[in-house]
């Protein structure tokens, strides 16, 4: 699904975030993604979403070629991507269930389509009883759960999370990545980034280490 060769990333002269990084993850597969602040984990979701346009090597996802893609093509890359963020990124005058719709309702999706999926993307996340809630009413665990279900209620091959446990406690962080395994077991391909070396040797799952820029472990 995700296929880096040689991969390198320049901002500028002497400004490299990669270097020649290469790895693949299977469909499926839930990965992690290690290493310093800076040592480049971000950089290498951003490519993965077509944010960014890696300066050397090759990447591709899903079977498609990143670079070159025209808009309409970007559009649906993105849309078979769902993305989780350390602050959550949601909007606390919207409910739980709204804040979800999200996504659907920017492709323009029934409303009796949004309403079904909203439902059952909180039902996987153990939410669906605070469907009408405020996400200011929510603990720090469940507003990260939300952001699962927004990321998820699309129904994407993909799932990127960007330091999906940083703000929690350890109990809520290994909760958070046991619903992440749920769905790898539904066969979505999963990229976890996370500095937390200690909290991701609980799960059995490959592990890559990236450091100043180049992929220093294949786990």
């Amino acid at each position: 699904m995700i296929k880096f060769e040689n991969v390198s990333m320049r901002y500028g002269p002497g400004l490299e975030a990669l270097s020649k990084v290469s790895f693949e993850i299977n469909r499926g597969e839930l990965v992690f993604l290690t290493g310093h602040s800076g040592a480049g984990k971000s950089t290498v979701l951003r490519l993965v979403l077509a944010l960014e346009t890696c300066s050397g090597g090759s990447l591709m996802v899903a079977g498609k070629r990143i670079k070159g893609l025209s808009k309409s093509e970007l559009a649906l890359h993105r849309r078979q991507i769902g993305a989780v963020f350390q602050d959550h990124q949601l909007l606390f005058d919207r409910s739980v269930g709204d804040n979800v719709a999200l996504p659907l309702q920017i492709a323009e999706f029934p409303h009796r389509e949004i309403k079904r999926r909203v439902r059952a993307a909180l039902d996987k996340v153990g939410l669906l009883h605070k469907e009408t809630y405020s996400p200011a009413h929510l603990s720090g665990g469940e507003q990260q759960r939300v952001g699962i279900a927004r990321a998820v209620v699309n129904r994407p091959r993909i799932i990127l999370a960007d330091e999906p446990t940083g703000n929690l406690d350890p109990e809520l962080s290994v909760d958070v990545l046991t619903v992440f395994e749920q769905f790898s077991a539904v066969g979505v391909s999963i990229l976890i980034a996370s500095h937390d070396g200690v909290l991701l040797s609980q799960f059995g799952h490959r592990t890559l280490t990236l450091d100043q820029g180049r992929l220093s472990s294949h786990g």
